[in-house]
């Protein structure tokens, strides 16, 4: 039985749900063709489920081979998915094919359809959204619709993980970004989406702009040069932990996925300047662990917990 048209409420409580696209990447070289999970939201999910935070996610995956595969990476990590997340026939796939003079060229075959759904009468912590899912019609729809019925009763963070390729205008893109900013708490954009939203604006600028539009806390990553995190009364520049690059897939979603768990674990001090220091370094350490090793491997609770203890003093 259907409520309102919506899916069932999933039967478990979980801290965060996570709305947004799960696909598979493609990467085609001279030497070949491989397959991997990918989709900034599953990334996340998947992130947080690594590090011991009870996570559902609702998503459009197909009812193929690649689906399974998706299906099994999560929960290998405990990510529960929510009912309705199979509803495709074909799971969207994002093709690299890499040359042998290393150019690269992307293909993108991807749907996004999602059912709004009753997240239960216990709602979760956070909701978490962002990417193609909050952009590509019809699906980008039922995800505002989500975010507007639930915004009083969470917290709702916000990735756009900006893809011009898959955008239409830059001011339709820009437009649907910022009436998407007004019903969330906090927005995490790349330095890239920064300057691709408001090429003339200085990234602390942008950050004003989020939260006038009214965000809790607008953050902007910044790679090596670490990241910017600001509220209305406060801003503080967050160094990276200086690390041996092996590969940069997924930083940005391991620091998401750290940044809620921040913002689940913060205790009762909303967002005083410690509590932003404290987020910053967290999510940034995340990220550290994520690129210091190949592929997109984010943390686990105990990676994450030994990075951020001090290092003990020698005498």
């Amino acid at each position: 039985m259907h409520n309102n048209g919506k899916q069932n409420p999933p039967e478990q409580v979980m801290d965060v749900v996570v709305i947004g696209e799960a696909l598979i990447d493609i990467v085609t070289t001279p030497e070949g063709t491989s397959e991997h999970p990918g989709g900034s939201p599953a990334n996340v999910a998947y992130g947080l489920a690594r590090l011991g935070v009870s996570t559902g996610l609702l998503t459009s995956m197909g009812t193929d081979r690649r689906g399974d595969a998706l299906e099994e990476h999560l929960a290998g990590a405990g990510v529960t998915l929510l009912p309705g997340s199979r509803s495709l026939e074909r799971t969207s796939t994002a093709t690299g094919t890499i040359a042998r003079d290393g150019s690269a060229s992307y293909a993108f075959d991807i749907s996004w359809d999602v059912e709004p759904q009753d997240l239960g009468p216990t709602p979760p912590k956070v909701v978490h959204t962002g990417s193609i899912a909050s952009f590509l019609l019809p699906g980008a729809g039922g995800v505002k619709a989500m975010l507007q019925e639930i915004r009083s009763e969470c917290i709702i963070t916000y990735d756009p993980n900006i893809r011009p390729a898959l955008l239409g205008t830059h001011a339709e893109a820009r437009q649907t970004f910022e009436e998407l900013v007004q019903l969330t708490s906090v927005v995490k954009l790349s330095d890239e989406d920064a300057e691709w939203l408001y090429p003339k604006r200085a990234l602390e600028e942008t950050a004003t702009h989020i939260l006038d539009l009214g965000a809790e806390l607008a953050v902007i990553t910044r790679g090596s040069s670490g990241s910017l995190l600001a509220t209305p009364t406060t801003s503080l520049s967050i160094p990276a932990v200086k690390t041996p690059v092996v590969d940069t897939i997924g930083a940005g979603d391991s620091y998401m996925s750290a940044l809620i768990l921040g913002l689940l674990t913060r205790g009762t001090s909303g967002l005083a300047p410690s509590v932003l220091d404290q987020l910053g370094c967290t999510a940034a350490a995340a990220a550290a662990i994520t690129v210091s090793r190949a592929g997109a491997r984010p943390p686990t609770e105990d990676e994450l917990r030994s990075k951020l203890q001090p290092l003990p003093s020698h005498s």
